[in-house]
């Protein structure tokens, strides 16, 4: 019986899929390089951010990824306010509520924009916990779940994760728990189909897997 449900934030649970397409494409404008296509978008994406940036053209002699980190926030931040969530989200999130399902979101953004994130679009009550990283550069969020799984005395078994890529697969594994992948988000249902992880079309497909 599952009593406790991890979600990843981007592309999970708020649709910015296209805002971060948008950004990516900026930046190669900025630098001269040719924009990428959605489609291209969705084979590339990965964690370390960084590498997926490499993949995409972004020349990081021109402009440091420390400095692209920076300005991609500033731009994204406000931004991903007027994102919207899935409209699948809200409806999930009341049921697993009513099932007394412990919910978390697990995610690689930094923690204070995670959170407001949240309240913007008052979902901060529906979690139990809301874990994001201490930086702005989205590295992996594989520590801050061991962590919290093994200080919280969590089940493996009574416990899975809720991701939109491959990375989300790996951290799973870290966890021990089992992950389920939705397709809306920043990777390709073809990428995703390499993970052997359970793929549905949005969160609303976790209800049938509990």
């Amino acid at each position: 019986m599952i009593k406790n449900v991890f979600f990843d934030f981007n592309g999970t649970l708020i649709d910015d899929v296209d805002l971060c397409f948008n950004l990516l494409n900026e930046f190669l404008t900025e630098q001269g390089k040719e924009k990428i296509t959605l489609k291209r978008y969705k084979e590339i994406f990965r964690f370390p951010i960084i590498e997926y940036y490499k993949l995409a053209g972004i020349d990081l002699d021109y402009e440091s990824y420390e400095s692209l980190s920076i300005k991609f926030i500033k731009k994204y931040q406000p931004a991903s306010l007027k994102c919207g969530l899935y409209k699948e989200v809200i409806p999930t999130l009341e049921y697993l509520k009513e099932k007394n399902i412990n919910c978390y979101i697990l995610s690689a953004s930094e923690k204070n924009n995670l959170i407001e994130q949240c309240k913007s679009y008052d979902i901060d009550k529906y979690f139990v916990d809301i874990l994001g990283i201490d930086n702005i550069k989205a590295k992996s969020k594989i520590d801050i779940a061991i962590k919290y799984m093994n200080e919280h005395k969590l089940d493996k078994n009574e416990t899975i994760f809720v991701g939109d890529t491959l990375h989300d697969k790996e951290v799973a594994m870290a966890m021990g728990v089992r992950c389920i992948l939705v397709s809306c988000g920043h990777q390709s249902i073809d990428v995703l189909k390499k993970s052997g992880c359970k793929i549905v079309d949005n969160v609303k497909g976790i209800l049938e897997e509990i």
